[in-house]
């Protein structure tokens, strides 16, 4: 079997995909590794016939690279919109960073661990890879790469524990901002009391709710943006339910009939953007009200329903709900497109010229004082461009946002490679660790530094910044910089501040890592 594996390194990849998958299933407690199974297999199968790793480092960075793109590109807006509301969490991020760092330099003075190894299990238990590559240059020895071998599974499986344990968790979080997953729109039929002018509402004004249909003199229309509304007309509001219940109580009262359903004259309907032309244009450059007499109330991204405000910038793929007359509903179809196959489609010119970007990033070299240097490498240059493309959302005729459903499905591809190659090419030196006299020593340095680092940010998050616990799951999975953990989050919890954590600590505690590296071997 062995000899059959040797001879098809894809046969090799995939069955450790495969068989990743079974152990990511098994239940261990509360805590399943998902796709970080195959990162386990991987080592298991590489321990046992080293021959198998070669050349999977290609497969390795190709993964990461894929993987750390597409989030970037879906959590760069939201990352940008709230930068200056994020610097709390980079002073906690650096400060975690820095009691790893005196962790690292206490314990392996006191276990009698060679100072090249504790740089190389600091990095490991960190899983940053670009910090081992400094460390590589600047002690010239493969100590810090075996180290960075053994520490990495142990650092990948305290991380998983810790954020399986707290993003389920639902303390207040009263300086965070709510989630959109797991809420739902409300619409009610308003009857309406007491007169009023659209302009004069403040929840339409404010962008709160969105009135489709009216009902005047028995015959239901859509409304007209900015009309008057008069006693005894009916019209439909659509929004969050404290909002739809706000309205309700300044206009009247909520009508025993809901006259959305009264498709004689006015057509609802969900349409697809599928129209490439429309991609990162916000609703209210569509002018639908005005072009069509239609007015646009929901939308649908992934599994988030959105109200459909002015300021709401489209991605391919979205789901528009729409009310429009039923002669204008051929003419919405022929704008938005309406095609989930066109839709799905992935845009190879933007994904490649993006990864290209993100490569030749990672390849800048910086120099750094004392004449060492470092780079972003595969990982934090694909991240950190693809955060850039996902907020500028386009540039000219490319469109750098990609398919909700093509994103998800490079994402998770590319980890599993990621996971696999990794697995396959770091199994020998964890076994030479294993082995050793030293294997102890490394592991308690690796779960003290992995764990203490990670609980004081969940600590600092929790008590300091008073933020969700979905947040601090993902900023610690972004300290981490590790994949297989920000998948144990999403995989327990659908929530949008997990990948906007993730983002905003990943490239920049890359760089506090590989600044503290030349610190620990001088000290």
């Amino acid at each position: 079997m062995i000899d059959v594996l040797e001879g098809s390194p894809l046969l090799t990849l995939f069955l450790v995909v495969a068989t990743g998958a079974v152990l990511g299933a098994i239940p261990f407690g509360r805590v399943r590794f998902g796709a970080a199974g195959a990162l386990f297999t991987g080592l298991a199968l590489s321990a046992a016939a080293p021959h198998l790793g070669a050349g999977m480092d290609f497969v390795q960075s190709l993964g990461l690279a894929l993987f750390v793109y597409t989030v970037g590109i879906s959590a760069g807006a939201a990352f940008f919109s709230t930068l200056n509301r994020q610097l709390p969490l980079l002073l906690a991020a650096t400060a975690s960073t820095v009691i790893a760092a005196i962790a690292t330099i206490v314990l392996g003075h006191t276990l009698g661990l060679a100072r090249d190894l504790s740089l190389g299990l600091f990095t490991g238990a960190l899983t940053a890879a670009p910090a081992l590559d400094a460390a590589d240059r600047l002690t010239s020895t493969s100590a810090p790469s075996v180290g960075y071998a053994f520490g990495y599974p142990i650092g990948v499986i305290v991380g998983i524990v810790l954020v399986s344990t707290v993003v389920t968790r639902n303390w207040p979080g009263r300086k965070d901002t709510p989630a959109l997953a797991g809420t739902s729109l409300d619409s009610a039929t308003v009857h309406v009391l007491r007169p009023a002018n659209l302009r004069d509402i403040p929840q339409w004004q404010e962008q709160q709710v969105r009135f489709s249909y009216l009902r005047r003199a028995g015959t239901v229309r859509v409304i007209v943006p900015g009309e008057d509304l008069l006693v005894g007309d009916e019209v439909v509001a659509v929004g969050m339910p404290d909002a739809v219940e706000a309205v309700t109580e300044e206009l009247g009262e909520r009508s025993a009939r809901h006259i959305a359903h009264d498709r004689s004259l006015v057509e609802f309907t969900r349409l697809t953007v599928s129209n490439p032309d429309l991609a990162s244009r916000s609703i209210a450059e569509l002018n639908l009200p005005v072009r069509f007499g239609a007015v646009p109330t929901r939308v649908r991204r992934g599994d988030l329903e959105l109200l459909a405000r002015d300021d709401l910038v489209l991605e391919p793929g979205d789901r528009m709900a729409v009310a429009v007359d039923r002669s204008k509903l051929e003419a919405v179809h022929a704008l938005l497109g309406d095609s989930d196959r066109k839709a799905s489609e992935l845009d190879v010119l933007s994904l490649g010229l993006g990864l290209v970007l993100g490569f030749a990033l990672g390849l800048v070299t910086v120099p750094m004082p004392g004449g060492g240097s470092f780079s972003l490498g595969p990982a934090a240059g694909p991240l950190l461009v693809g955060m850039v493309l996902g907020a500028l959302r386009r540039t000219g005729p490319v469109v750098w946002a990609l398919p909700g459903s093509a994103n998800i499905t490079l994402r998770q591809l590319g980890l599993l490679l990621f996971l696999a190659g990794l697995g396959l090419t770091a199994g020998p030196d964890v076994a030479s660790v294993l082995s050793s006299p030293t294997a102890w020593r490394a592991a308690v340095l690796s779960v003290v530094v992995a764990a203490l680092s990670c609980v004081a940010l969940l600590l600092a998050g929790r008590w300091v910044l008073d933020l969700s616990a979905p947040r601090v799951a993902g900023a610690m999975a972004g300290f981490l910089g590790q994949p297989a953990v920000l998948d144990a989050a999403n995989s327990k919890r659908a929530d949008e501040r997990i990948e906007t954590a993730y983002a905003t600590l990943f490239a920049f505690s890359i760089v506090v890592k590989i600044v503290l590296v030349p610190i620990i071997w001088n000290l």
